[in-house]
């Protein structure tokens, strides 16, 4: 949310990993027409300005979204590399990346603590390169709503 003010106002927006729907919630309240994509869909309720979209994302399927581009996608605690660059298509020009996740260390606090689901060191940095011009990165242990370590970015593409 600190970096929502980011988002082009009614922009298109894209909330990866929907889960139930905290950030559709917030973005459409904001007047962003949202597409919630999640493999279970039913914590999602229907509003104005929100469309849900019911896929598996780690099934090896195409990138349910083919030539559809937003002016903001956001990830928040959902890694799955292999999405990288079909997120990054997703983005239009000067649009927008919110990405937060687990990083390595997490595993001292508990879960995640798989390699595959916590970032490298550096990693969103690293995604940026070449391809957005980042205004916000960390890469920090939190304690609320608990202990964790994590990374974030708010980045444009250029």
């Amino acid at each position: 949310m600190q970096w929502a003010g980011l988002v082009t106002a009614g922009a298109a927006m894209l909330d990866v990993a929907a889960g139930g729907g905290r950030h559709t919630r917030f973005f459409a309240d904001r007047g962003n027409k949202v597409t919630a994509i999640d493999r279970d869909v039913s914590a999602l309720t229907a509003q104005p300005n929100v469309e849900i979209v019911r896929a598996d994302l780690e099934d090896g399927s195409p990138w349910p979204l083919p030539e559809r581009t937003f002016g903001a996608v956001v990830v928040t605690n959902y890694l799955h590399r292999p999405l990288f660059p079909a997120l990054l298509d997703a983005l239009m020009p000067g649009g927008v990346l919110l990405y937060e996740t687990f990083m390595e260390g997490n595993e001292r606090f508990g879960r995640p603590s798989r390699p595959e689901f916590l970032l490298k060191d550096g990693e969103l940095l690293e995604l940026a390169r070449d391809r957005l011009s980042v205004t916000a990165y960390e890469a920090r242990m939190i304690s609320e709503p608990k202990m964790a370590m994590i990374q974030r970015i708010a980045a444009r593409k250029l």
